[in-house]
């Protein structure tokens, strides 16, 4: 008997290594993110990216060069890929760092293409954008650069529930530069509270509870 928590352990190790090499190859796609689902008949691996046909190549012959080192090198049992595109890039925290690094590699000042992806963002409907530029920059000196604007949660259950966040790395010249950016999703809490103003009384009501002569 197989145990059950040894393959959920062993399923999540390998969708993190498969989402490490597809993070890094397909960066130009606009790789957002990957799911490992098992099926009776293998497994069902879904690719979010930002611009799929990258994924799918000419006549599909990426799509079938990366299910045979799916199968081959990462173990994955009759890997079935399907690549769709990612629902709402503008608010995928992976999706604006990747862009945001391409930009800098084109030649784009990184405080500039900072502000036009955090002002993006917003545009789309978040509640709160941080970009984190950090490296050789400006000077000699690793510095970073922070721009920020709205609500951003640190800590407690929103970071889980509202909050994505994804870090990329750059080679530049001057050295490595390290993007994070962390975006607030346009959701509701699960502890909002809000106080709803009691409608006032008809004037039936007024008048049953006023006593008669």
């Amino acid at each position: 008997m197989v145990d059950i928590k040894s393959h959920f352990i062993h399923l999540n190790l390998v969708k993190v290594k498969v989402d490490e090499y597809l993070a890094k190859t397909f960066m130009r796609a606009g790789y957002a993110k990957v799911d490992l689902v098992k099926t009776p008949l293998g497994t069902r691996v879904v690719i979010y990216a930002d611009r799929p046909a990258f994924i799918i190549g000419k006549k599909g012959q990426t799509i079938r060069q990366l299910t045979e080192l799916l199968e081959k090198y990462f173990k994955v049992e009759n890997p079935q890929i399907t690549v769709t595109q990612v629902e709402n890039p503008e608010l995928n925290a992976r999706v604006v760092a990747t862009r945001l690094a391409l930009a800098i590699e084109k030649g784009y000042h990184f405080r500039r293409a900072a502000f036009v992806a955090l002002r993006r963002a917003l545009g789309a409907g978040a509640i709160g954008v941080e970009i984190v530029i950090s490296g050789k920059i400006i000077s000699e000196r690793a510095k970073y650069e922070k721009i920020r604007s709205g609500k951003v949660y640190k800590t407690g259950d929103h970071v889980y529930q509202l909050v994505d966040r994804a870090v990329v790395h750059l080679l530049q010249k001057p050295g490595i530069y390290g993007i994070e950016v962390s975006i607030v999703k346009p959701l509701e809490p699960v502890d909002r509270i809000e106080i709803v103003q009691a409608a006032p009384p008809t004037p039936s009501e007024s008048s049953e509870g006023t006593p008669t002569t």
